[in-house]
């Protein structure tokens, strides 16, 4: 007998979705099904609340199917998708703001790029670390759902772990840094298509379902440009403030004001820029290049009133750092570039008391 879809179906009819009575097909997790000869291509979106519930279901998955006669290979994809909260008995008005549900957190500080490839990242990572060496307890939470990095660029290993109540505790990164970051829920390879009604339910749990802790600073590192999680972060958390970064070429300063413009309409408080890539110094003869241009941003920061929070050189040692999990704050502090993030960092702790 031939392989066909419904034989599939039959055989996934059989299995039940993470947290549900539902089959996987009943429960509507069925993204694609595609047969080629005895191949099967397999692509479903379910919510979890573990990471071990993916590869748990994946292990049922395949094992269900390759017991099939007609089946020699299983390729499966598996979209991991956070559970919707349940209502309560006797629904009240939504809160405001998502204030209530990150009692432990005194700051919020988001970091945030017009455009992407100026370092965003990097130098969220390492604002955190030098918050955290400079004695503050930290979390870093990666809300770049499409490109997460975090758990990489932190040296942030293993799954976070959960709790009974559907709570997920964060990753502690060698350095105390609490990191939670999308990456740690989907396969590196595996896309993220999702609409951004999806976006704001995956931010909402990222503040209400993770057991963060108390924190004195929550550095959120923001996806590039002004589309939804940025504006729904505005929206719902009071934030105590907002880095942009920038590099000094033209274009990226263009980026940078039209980012600065969307939060000042949302009234959300600009601590300042942050200009990276702003020169590589020769280590051996001293001469400093400026690849991307200079004084970019400090004419960018006087011309919008705003404080130029520091310039961070371009460092090699940077690049290396964030590719090993090992930020250059930690791994060169006395470094020109760790000495302008921590600089930066004492300028936002002095801005956000």
């Amino acid at each position: 007998m031939s392989l066909t879809n419904q034989s599939v179906l039959e055989a996934l009819h059989e299995i039940t979705a993470p947290g549900s009575s539902q089959s996987l097909v009943e429960a509507g997790t069925i993204r694609d099904l595609e047969i080629d000869g005895s191949s099967v291509r397999l692509a479903l979106a379910v919510q979890v609340v573990q990471p071990s519930d993916v590869e748990e279901l994946r292990t049922r998955i395949e094992t269900a199917l390759q017991a099939m006669d007609e089946v020699s290979e299983v390729e499966l994809q598996i979209q991991p998708m956070m559970p919707m909260a349940s209502a309560p008995p006797h629904p009240e008005p939504e809160p405001t703001t998502w204030a209530d549900k990150i009692p432990g957190i005194k700051r919020v500080v988001a970091v945030a790029s017009g455009k992407g490839g100026v370092g965003k990242s990097t130098v969220s990572a390492n604002l955190a670390h030098a918050l955290a060496v400079a004695g503050h307890a930290v979390g870093l939470l990666d809300a770049d759902i499409y490109g997460p990095s975090q758990q990489l660029m932190m040296g942030a290993t293993g799954d976070p772990m959960g709790d009974e109540e559907g709570g997920i505790y964060p990753v502690e990164a060698p350095g105390g840094v609490k990191v939670m970051s999308f990456g740690f829920l989907v396969d590196a390879d595996q896309p993220v298509i999702w609409r951004g009604p999806m976006l704001q339910k995956a931010l909402e749990q990222f503040f209400g379902d993770v057991r963060w802790g108390e924190l004195d600073y929550l550095i959120v590192d923001l996806p590039p440009g002004t589309g939804d999680v940025a504006l729904t972060l505005c929206q719902n958390v009071p934030l105590a403030g907002i880095l942009i970064v920038t590099t000094p070429q033209d274009v990226a300063l263009i980026d940078a004001r039209k980012s600065l413009h969307m939060f000042t309409k949302l009234e959300t408080r600009v601590l300042g820029i942050v200009e990276n890539m702003s020169g590589f110094e020769c280590p051996e003869c001293g001469h400093v290049e400026h690849v991307f241009g200079t004084g970019g941003g400090a004419k960018t920061a006087e011309e919008l009133e705003l404080p130029l929070l520091g310039s961070v050189p371009l460092d090699p040692a940077v690049v290396t750092g964030g590719d090993h999990g090992t930020p250059v704050v930690l791994e060169r502090p006395e470094s020109p570039s760790a000495r302008a993030f921590t600089e930066i960092a004492d300028k936002v702790a002095k801005a956000t008391k």
